[in-house]
């Protein structure tokens, strides 16, 4: 009998957890323990710049302080840093992604040269600028050694899909895609050969997930990685995008605030079961 729900907490560690964090696990945990279905955890420590090995032992500790058990072994992104960029690659090939040489002060001044650029999700979108480089001029310029990353060229992307794109989510129903929100993202980077999104799409494919819950911060990303899907030919997982926890002034919660990390709580005498009432689990 096929598993009904397989479900994941995905944490980078790059800071202690908070309560926003501890929400999403236990979101996750408990809808699989309630189906007889999978739960597990994976690392997603690319970002080797703020990633640490005592904020990964941290993470461990906190979500078994919770009660949440999860399958091993845990999957660490940073262990598989070569499949990603064999994706990047093949999606180069097909002729989906290009070479971007732009700094953030490049791209900001060439918006400021056009008077102006659209705005989607994540701020101004990137204007192209690399876009229509020649095959040879983007040789050379990589033979030189310069510094670029990999970006989506979305307008292929969506020429080549044909088709719209949707997904279900969880307590908002079918949500169409619209990835131009995003632009010609980055994909892959010259110094780990993927991103963020390359990588959790990937993985979430691979690990079989049939639900993704994270905050609603993450929910325009989501237009992205339907195209992603897309074009690799994966699986849609349902997905689940909640509110954001906050403190009591309404302020989103994040690793910088130490007042409400899983830790510090642990340390002022709060019980797990506590945390879990307050966040409205009974388990």
């Amino acid at each position: 009998m096929p598993v009904s729900l397989t479900t994941r907490f995905a944490p980078s560690p790059t800071g202690l957890l908070h309560l926003g964090h501890a929400y999403s696990a236990l979101f996750s945990f408990e809808a699989a323990r309630k189906c007889s279905g999978r739960f597990l955890l994976r690392i997603e420590d690319i970002d080797f710049t703020r990633c640490r090995e005592e904020f990964e032992a941290g993470i461990l500790e906190d979500l078994a302080w919770l009660g949440l058990k999860w399958e091993e072994p845990v999957r660490r992104q940073s262990e598989h840093l070569l499949a990603y960029a064999a994706v990047a690659e093949g999606l180069r090939e097909r002729g989906l992604l290009y070479p971007c040489f732009c700094t953030r002060r490049d791209i900001q001044r060439e918006i400021e040269r056009a008077g102006g650029a659209p705005h989607g999700a994540e701020g101004p979108l990137y204007p192209g600028t690399c876009r229509g480089l020649s095959e040879e001029e983007r040789a050379d310029r990589i033979e030189a050694g310069e510094d670029f990353a990999l970006r989506l060229d979305l307008g292929r992307a969506l020429a080549e899909i044909g088709k719209p794109l949707t997904w279900h989510d969880l307590g908002r129903g079918e949500i169409p895609a619209q990835p131009e929100l995003l632009g010609d993202a980055v994909l892959a980077r010259k110094d780990i050969g993927t991103s963020y999104h390359l990588a959790v799409v990937h993985d979430d494919a691979l690990q079989e997930i049939t639900r993704v819950t994270r905050g609603e911060d993450l929910f325009e990303a989501t237009h992205l990685h339907r195209v992603l899907q897309a074009l690799l030919d994966l699986p849609v997982p349902e997905y689940h995008h909640h509110g954001l926890i906050t403190d009591e002034e309404g302020r989103r919660l994040a690793k910088r605030d130490e007042s409400e990390t899983l830790r510090s709580l642990r340390e002022a005498g709060e019980s797990p079961k506590a945390v879990r009432e307050r966040l409205g689990f009974d388990f």
